[in-house]
């Protein structure tokens, strides 16, 4: 290989075919190549040429607006039973039948072993040999286009994992300064970071054209630590600004616990001009309304104005103080569209990072998780379901790993006792059946609490389609009436009207003066047209015995 200027080797090769496997070789050591397309015998064996060419069959594929997104995260390998691409696809047409919009994967590179969330990627450009391989990604992401659903990637550009990369071993890919919680920081403002920028930028680039990927979700941005003139992430929503004009429209989404309107807010106005940000403040208030928890970070949403900041902006610290950071947190997010923020109820990071990987449905009742819910998806902001959640998945989602190396295996285990939510000795994460208990089962919806959990789904998504919704969608009013006990959201005159009993112990009555009607009474606590024949009512809401989680959304009404 011949060395440029700036540290790059090259080296041309004639005739060689897809599936020829190689090394990079310098005397008696051996690396597979940092930008590898798939590591066929794991992370530490050779790499393997790919074909680019693929059979794709999306060529009338026109990709989505990030305000028609609704999300639907999941794990591959414990989406289905089989944990793969193929086998996924199986499942696509009941999400499309529900409402969901946009798939989003967690992180597919390879990693350690087969059993992993993703966030341990070794090889940022290999897709995980477990789930597929390339091929299996790219009939995964066909079948989703000729369905109407985006697809979402979810990668790492904060950290590499800790066994077998071998790019930092063949490059300035590390900072000395700095470390994040996950390992050491990229150098993207160092000596020798223009070709680190260049490797990343690169693998963005081939997961929106080589894969047809619709939009990445950048994982933990406010781990990058980036103190250059143009910032990283800018030149990233430029790439996929530049590559969407080309064919379809791209979504760059980051992850932020920062509340940073900077991230959203257009180059012009002096913003990095992502399309998107995860927004907590929706998660920890709806969290500690609906479980009562105050711990950790859950302590600062006692305030039930949080939730309303939430709802109506997208954050709900823009400045203020905050308990558990000791400090002002956030900036106002003035300007903003809602679907610049991505909220969620449960997602991976909630689920998790507690010790049992409990979800929602196993630390409230039926009632208050199907609130949550019904407020997630009546909300402006962009709503991310966390796969099962549309039927209530008891299955816990498990932290998993499968290394090879015994001091990485150790201190995995030691960090996930010292980290986590929760009480008593969390499981094995090595263990094979860690990942086994976290498979979700989609057969639960045949039984009759699970279908009418996911009657609700279908029934809300319904109402966020309908016309006064999106028509209204910027405009929602939350305001507290009934005594402060009811947070009500309206969005307009001839939007939909959501009512959420927030504040009793339950047994309570309620009057609460409604804007001119008639209404319609869609959901009700979980249930279709529980008010009776029709559900259709006048100028008030009168109800006595109310249960402790009701809730209700109506629609104006012809009759």
């Amino acid at each position: 290989m011949v060395r440029d200027a700036l540290g790059v080797h090259r080296a041309a090769l004639e005739a060689v075919q897809p599936g020829a496997r190689y090394v990079f070789a310098s005397g008696e050591q051996r690396w597979a190549d940092p930008a590898s397309r798939h590591q066929p015998s794991g992370v530490h064996g050779p790499s393997e040429i790919v074909d680019p060419n693929f059979a794709w069959t999306d060529q009338a594929w026109r990709g989505r607006s990030l305000a028609q997104a609704v999300i639907y995260e999941l794990h591959v390998g414990t989406f289905t039973q089989q944990g793969t691409f193929d086998a996924a696809v199986h499942e696509l047409d009941r999400l499309v039948g529900l409402g969901i919009t946009a798939i989003e994967l967690m992180p597919v590179a390879q990693c350690p072993g087969d059993r992993n969330w993703g966030y341990d990627g070794a090889f940022l450009f290999a897709v995980a040999r477990a789930y597929g391989g390339p091929d299996g990604l790219r009939r995964f992401v066909d079948g989703c286009h000729l369905r109407g659903l985006a697809v979402v990637l979810d990668v790492v550009y904060n950290h590499f994992g800790p066994e077998g990369v071998t790019a930092p071993q063949l490059g300035p890919y590390f900072r000395d300064d700095w470390s994040t919680p996950w390992g050491r920081a990229i150098n993207f403002d160092g000596p020798g970071s223009d070709e680190v920028r260049r490797f990343f930028l690169a693998n963005a680039a081939m997961w929106l054209r080589l894969y047809h990927i619709d939009g990445l979700r950048l994982d933990a941005v406010h781990g990058i630590v980036d103190h250059a003139p143009i910032p990283f992430l800018a030149e990233l929503a430029e790439l996929g600004a530049t590559i969407g004009a080309e064919s379809w429209p791209r979504w760059l989404i980051a992850e932020s616990d920062a509340n940073d309107p900077r991230l959203v807010r257009p180059a012009a106005l002096g913003g990095i001009g992502l399309d998107g940000v995860w927004a907590d403040d929706f998660h920890h208030a709806v969290h500690r309304l609906l479980t009562g928890e105050r711990h950790g970070w859950y302590a600062d949403y006692d305030d039930p104005e949080l939730l309303t900041a939430a709802i109506e902006d997208g954050f709900a610290y823009r400045g203020q103080y905050s308990g558990f950071r000791r400090r002002r947190h956030g900036a106002p997010p003035d300007g903003i569209p809602p679907e610049a923020f991505v909220i969620c109820v449960q997602n991976h990071d909630q689920v998790g990072n507690r010790r049992g990987g409990e979800r929602l449905v196993a630390l409230v009742e039926p009632e208050a998780a199907a609130m949550g819910m019904a407020l997630l998806l009546l909300s402006p902001p962009t709503p991310l379901l966390f796969m099962g959640e549309e039927y209530g998945e008891p299955a816990p989602f498990l932290f998993f790993t499968d290394h090879g190396d015994p001091h990485i295996i150790e201190a995995t285990r030691a960090g996930r006792l010292a980290e986590h939510f929760g009480d008593g000795e969390p499981p094995d994460p090595q263990a094979p059946e860690t990942m086994a208990k976290s498979v979700i089962d989609a057969r639960l919806r045949e039984q009759p609490a699970h279908r009418a959990r996911e009657a609700l789904v279908r029934t809300m998504l319904e109402v966020r389609r309908s016309a006064g919704w999106i028509r209204h969608r910027s405009e929602c009013v939350c305001m507290r009436v009934a005594d402060g006990r009811v947070l009500q959201l309206a969005f307009g005159e001839d939007g939909p009207l959501g009512l959420f009993m927030i504040e009793h112990g339950g047994n309570a009555a309620i009057d609460i003066p409604l804007p001119p009607g008639p209404w319609q009474v869609v959901v009700s606590g979980g249930a279709v047209d529980a008010f009776g024949s029709g559900g259709v009512i006048g100028g008030r809401l009168q109800l006595d015995d109310v249960p402790k989680w009701w809730f209700a959304v109506l629609q104006r009404s012809d009759a």
